[in-house]
């Protein structure tokens, strides 16, 4: 670029930069800096064109408008003002700042000593100011073409009874999966290619939930080691999809990702999948006050972080990550929704699952279910027709907010994990038939409340951070070395059991049970009430080799085995999500045995309901419901649960009943005459329906 103009006052309005009127408009907001300079930069972004001091401060933003420019523009910031970190603030205009805002990002992160705002190894530590200049190697903005907001007329809108959720990784669902082609495999791309939506469709899922494809960087102990962050939870750009998922020829060219992008979610959602992201708006890579500055802390530390109340130089960790974001701050509100929008009406998603949620609502007095972001998201006009899914937990001494999400929010339900997992693994504290009743039927102990659905329990037995379905029947403790850790790293204590052996054995025995386990877990969670979530290779009988906290493992660990894929565990899961569209009682959309509504009853193995006695005795574990619609005359279907490792005689009532689905596989379908006992095989989950005479 030959020449630049002068810059204009422009508007405050929107953050970021924006191309319009013949030119790109720019505006940042920083509640306590002095001066905010706009630094731009040759294509390469090696080279600083020219500065500019932008205008303002006005209600806290900084704005300018460049006539004659565009899309393509590659442009930093510096941010002047106090370098006080007593006071919380940490302003060094020797860092070029990355653009929060940034839709498009350009350059190749290296962690390096000059990207920090303080000396390393200086006596003063984080108090010292550093006043190296990191422009040539700090990452860089580069203004995007005008948004296009895609009339979406084919795009999916699945109420919540219908939802089945399956948790997938973009690049290991595809890497190694025949039909793909060699090009594709492991990009957006091939997430949406016809061999991987035929597997969805075959499964019967619904909606997508993608771990983080935010762009990403890793952590520091990562990248000593040679390793990445492969589950990405450790974002620095908020709106710009990850270049390491796109296809080898489009990572260069941001725009290019972000096109890639936008046509995978258009041909899943022609396919009628839809899509939600797995989003980190708890914490950012500048980790504590020991990181670097790269964007937030040298923009306005004070208002981006939470500050300990009574030494502001140090970060809030509520996170484990070493940094808090501080979303009760109006400007960090309006950050996150800004980028929940761009990701709604110009890349088209269908909701989003919150990592570590309750920092989104924790105001000075910890967590607030009437928190202001969340009254800001509950009545934002273009976020009202998504999903919005809460992990109920971070890592502070009040995080577990389990039940405790305000509106339509689904939240992920350890409770249903730990009860469902003991109750068919025989394993940890022993599980009873109360507890494993009330969390089949949705958790009404933590959900129903106000106008909370049973839709709100997002049921799960495995999911990305821990054991595989697989490997939590194979292995009793974790191995992890790989990590680099020395095992230290993940859950400790998991609920799991190996039957005999550690890992893969040659034992039959051992074998058959470990299948006929997962088969009645993998029946549990497709049929429970609530909303069901698949964790991605579980369907095939996937395993990590007993890494449960696979996280830096960008390698055939995490990467679904398709050559060893479990076709008749596969078949189960098509035939019981198949059987629960079939039968509305399976995913009722409200509680059970209200008034007018659709009842249930228990049935101990003798045949008679269970009574109070029934329920506290330690020493059976096998029993049955029974689900009847509003009002009928005759219940509909029957479920028998039998945890024991041997066979059972089950005497039905209110029949004849034919059986229609057997988790182990074991059973014929013979109609079963009032007052006949069925066989139940050992460790297995039976369902049965209603046959008049």
């Amino acid at each position: 670029m030959a020449h630049l103009p002068d810059l204009q006052p422009g508007w405050h309005e929107p953050l970021g930069s924006l191309t319009r009127d013949g030119g790109v408009n720019f505006a940042f907001a920083s509640e306590h800096a002095a001066r905010i300079e706009l630094c731009v930069f040759d294509a390469e972004g090696q080279r600083e064109l020219r500065r500019y001091t932008l205008d303002g401060p006005h209600d806290g933003v900084f704005h300018g408008f460049l006539p004659g420019v565009g899309a393509g523009l590659v442009y930093g910031l510096r941010a002047h003002g106090p370098y006080a970190p007593e006071q919380g603030h940490r302003f060094n205009p020797h860092k070029l700042l990355l653009d929060p805002y940034a839709r498009e990002i350009v350059g190749h992160f290296g962690w390096r000593a000059e990207h920090h705002g303080y000396e390393l190894g200086h006596p003063d530590g984080p108090r010292s100011l550093d006043t190296r200049d990191n422009a040539t190697q700090a990452l860089k903005a580069r203004v995007a073409a005008a948004p296009v907001v895609h009339a979406r007329a084919h795009k999916p809108r699945r109420p919540p009874s219908e939802v089945v959720l399956y948790e997938v990784h973009v690049k290991g669902f595809s890497k190694l999966l025949p039909g793909v082609p060699e090009d594709l495999r492991g990009t957006y791309a091939g997430l949406a290619h016809s061999a991987s939506i035929a597997h969805f469709k075959r499964l019967g899922v619904t909606t997508l939930s993608l771990l983080p494809v935010h762009y990403c960087i890793a952590e520091p102990h990562l990248a000593e080691r040679g390793l990445q962050n492969y589950w990405g939870y450790n974002t620095l750009g908020f709106f710009c999809p990850d270049p390491r998922w796109a296809k080898a020829e489009h990572r260069h060219d941001p725009a290019a990702v972000t096109a890639e992008f936008r046509l995978m979610v258009d041909t899943l959602h022609a396919a009628g999948l839809e899509v939600v992201l797995d989003v980190v708006y708890n914490h950012t890579p500048e980790g504590n006050e020991f990181g670097p500055t790269l964007s937030f802390r040298g923009l306005d530390n004070a208002t981006w972080y939470r500050l300990v109340a009574d030494d502001q130089s140090r970060n809030e960790n509520l996170t484990g990550c070493g940094n808090t974001l501080r979303c009760s701050h109006p400007r960090v509100t309006q950050f996150v929704l800004d980028s929940l929008r761009y990701w709604v009406a110009e890349m088209g998603v269908d909701g989003f699952r919150f990592d570590l949620a309750p920092v989104l609502g924790r105001g000075a007095h910890g967590f607030e279910t009437d928190a202001a972001f969340f009254t800001a998201l509950r009545q934002d006009p273009v976020l009202a027709g998504v999903h919005l899914i809460a992990e109920p937990w971070d890592a502070a001494y009040d995080g577990y907010q389990v039940g405790r999400f305000p509106g339509r929010f689904l939240e992920w339900n350890d409770k249903f994990r730990d009860a469902v997992r003991g109750y068919w693994l025989g394993a940890g504290p022993g599980v009873g038939r109360g507890e494993f009743a009330r969390r089949f039927m949705a958790s009404s102990d933590v959900f129903h409340h106000g106008q909370r659905l049973p839709t709100a329990s997002v049921n799960f037995v495995a999911v990305h951070d821990g054991f595989t379905l697989a490997d939590l029947t194979s292995y009793s403790t974790k191995h992890n070395h790989a990590n680099g850790e020395d095992n230290h790293d993940g859950r400790d204590g998991e609920l799991a059991a190996n039957f005999g052996a550690e890992g893969p054995t040659d034992d039959a025995a051992i074998n058959a049970t470990r299948e006929r386990v997962r088969r009645a877990l993998l029946a549990t969670l497709l049929l429970a009430q609530g909303t069901p979530m698949l964790c991605a290779g579980d369907e095939i009988g996937n395993s990590q080799g007993g890494n449960n906290n696979a996280y830096c493992q960008d390698n055939p660990t995490t990467w679904l085995n398709w050559d060893s894929a479990d076709g008749r565990m596969t078949e189960l899961v098509a035939e019981l999500l198949a059987l629960r569209a079939a039968e509305p009682l399976l995913r009722h959309p409200r509680w059970f045995a209200s008034s007018g509504e659709a009842s249930i009853a228990w049935y101990a193995p003798s045949g008679h309901q269970m009574s109070p006695h029934d329920w506290h005795d330690a020493g059976q574990r096998a029993f049955g419901a029974q689900l009847r619609e509003a009002d009928a005359a005759a219940p509909r279907l029957m479920i028998v649960f039998n945890p024991d490792p041997a066979p059972l005689p089950f005497l039905l009532c209110n029949g004849p009943w034919r059986l229609v689905l057997d988790s182990s596989g074991e059973s014929a379908a013979p109609l079963i005459l009032p007052g006949q006992p069925l066989n139940v095989p050992a460790r297995s989950l039976l369902v049965l329906r209603h046959t008049p005479t």
